[in-house]
């Protein structure tokens, strides 16, 4: 058997720099922190219980990988010339690394390294690792190993190092009862383990859990019977808003929607899909505020494979999805300028060419844009180009607000409680008198969002066959207000009377606005009449 490898007595710990008052660790040039394990335990469990496990354990080992990367990169430029003389003991600083860096005691037992031909066997002991204890707090099986960040190290030093991919397995570990935890690397194609392999791709998972988001948001409202195909209202506004959307109906012509924050701008675009010669097409909405700015244009013109790291495939992007049918392109006024370039440039040729692809692809869509935002003011602040805006601007609907249509509130809420009832199988009968007079005196700064989570409130408050009073529909605070609503230098003095200080004042309208619109910075910040790096810098405070 061969003797196992001896390590170069190397002093490490000479390359690492403490420096309080710069408030930065260092380890050579790479810069470093340090972090309680339980701290990283926590992050590893959140990872684990978000992702599910396979994907889990996929990032935690890329995350590893990273990791071990940046200091076989060290090793190589510190000990250039050992590479080709001694090259074991320029290998075996990275299990020193690993020591010193506190992840655990590492001892080689076989090593075996051949830089010409590509040959790599290594062998070794993981003894008092922090990640072994981790799995101990997570519901994983006894047959599964748990040192995945370590075993991405391991790979991702041993592949660096080696110019070529080298892949460790955990082939004894103290989680599956056995004596000790022994590690082994070998090149990946030694391995014949695919599916193993698959952890070390990169993982689209953002895109994916945007993708799942708006699957699941759409699955939610057809189970709770949201009937997204019909508008309600009887009131002037309504109506003059409803005329200019149906006279639009039969025609191809791109429509832009204003109005705020929850007025019902994606419900007015479905209407005008569902009702016009696209209706059995597809319908596919985007909340451009929602994305990343990084994402945005592989989401809208979609993104080929190799275009960056990460896209290990080709994809369609929303543009592609639409074609024949409806693009909602919602709060557009939040897409970058980058972005706001390539789709004027879409419009104008009716085709789309994937980030990172040349290929161009004829498209046929019909475009609704929505907004909260003055675009003109936009423009005018540099936010917004002003070609963009002539190009989706050419039939402007305005809907109005809900304060502005205050007829239509009951017959709004009754809506919302028959869909509520069948999702929550309950058979509140309706809105007390009282509750009826709050709705209707309310001001509704969140429109008619704010009513529907209201009313989705109170059916879940309510007695099972019984009214909605308005102890279920507001908050003490909101409740009391509404049903004796004052103006604003009176609610004011109250609020002095009660002795309420202004940090606690300025606290609950940011916590408010951020309510009414779904957790929204932009849309909250835009009701509060601020920026949203104001915004930011207020709730940080």
């Amino acid at each position: 058997m061969t003797a196992p490898p001896k390590q170069p007595q190397f002093d490490l710990a000479s390359l690492l720099t403490i420096d309080p008052k710069a408030a930065q660790i260092r380890l050579g040039d790479s810069r470093m922190v340090l972090m309680h394990t339980e701290a990283l335990s926590y992050l590893r469990k959140e990872i684990l219980d978000t992702l599910g496990l396979e994907r889990g354990k996929g990032l935690l080992i890329r995350m590893g990988y990273a990791q071990g990367m940046r200091d076989a990169e060290m090793v190589k430029r510190e000990r250039k010339d050992e590479l080709e003389t001694s090259p074991d003991d320029a290998f075996l600083l990275g299990p020193q690394l690993h020591m010193l860096e506190g992840v655990t005691r590492v001892d080689p037992v076989r090593l075996e390294i051949d830089r010409d031909t590509g040959h790599f066997y290594g062998e070794f002991l993981w003894q008092d690792s922090w990640e072994g204890e981790a799995p101990y707090n997570e519901e994983l099986s006894r047959e599964e190993g748990g040192c995945w960040v370590q075993l991405g190290y391991a790979s991702g030093y041993s592949s660096t190092f080696m110019d070529r991919l080298v892949i460790y397995k955990e082939t004894e570990c103290q989680r599956r009862l056995d004596a000790l935890c022994r590690i082994v690397g070998k090149p990946a194609e030694e391995w014949d383990d695919p599916e193993y392999l698959k952890y070390f791709e990169p993982d689209s998972v953002i895109s994916d859990l945007l993708t799942l988001q708006q699957e699941v948001s759409t699955l939610r409202e057809t189970l709770c019977g949201a009937n997204q195909g019909n508008l309600i209202g009887q009131s002037p506004a309504f109506r003059e808003a409803f005329g200019l959307l149906s006279a639009a109906a039969d025609s191809h012509i791109t429509v832009l929607l204003t109005g705020e924050t929850g007025a019902g701008k994606e419900m007015f675009a479905r209407w005008l899909h569902d009702h016009g010669p696209r209706a059995e097409q597809p319908f596919i909405a985007v909340n451009c505020a929602a994305i990343p700015h990084e994402l945005i244009e592989s989401e809208l013109f979609g993104v080929e494979k190799g275009a960056y790291t990460g896209a290990q495939q080709s994809r369609p992007g929303r543009f592609e999805r639409a074609h024949g049918g409806t693009l909602f392109l919602d709060e557009i006024g939040d897409l970058p300028l980058s972005a706001q370039v390539k789709l004027l440039r879409v419009l104008q040729n009716a085709e789309v060419e994937r980030l990172g692809g040349v290929e161009t692809r004829k498209i046929d869509v019909r475009l609704i844009a929505a907004t909260n935002v003055n675009l003109a003011q936009a423009i005018r602040q540099g936010q917004f180009r002003a070609d963009l805006f002539y190009r989706i601007s050419t039939y402007p609907v305005a809907i109005p607000a809900l304060r502005e249509r205050r007829e239509d509130i009951a017959e709004l809420a009754q809506a919302f409680i028959q869909r509520f009832n069948a999702c929550y199988q309950k058979q509140v009968r309706g809105l007390s008198q009282r509750a009826r007079e709050a709705l209707m005196q309310y001001q509704w700064p969140g429109n008619i969002r704010e009513l529907e989570n209201m009313i989705e409130r109170g059916v879940l408050l309510a007695p099972a066959a019984g009214l909605i009073d308005t102890s279920h529909l507001f908050a003490s605070q909101q409740g009391q207000a509404a049903e004796a609503p004052e103006d604003a230098d009176a609610l004011l003095q109250r609020l002095l009377d009660q002795q309420v200080s202004l940090p606690q004042i300025e606290a609950r309208l940011m916590q408010l606005a951020i309510d009414t619109t779904r957790g929204n910075l932009s849309s909250a910040a835009r009701m509060l009449g601020i920026t949203r790096p104001q915004l930011a810098y207020r709730l940080k405070k």
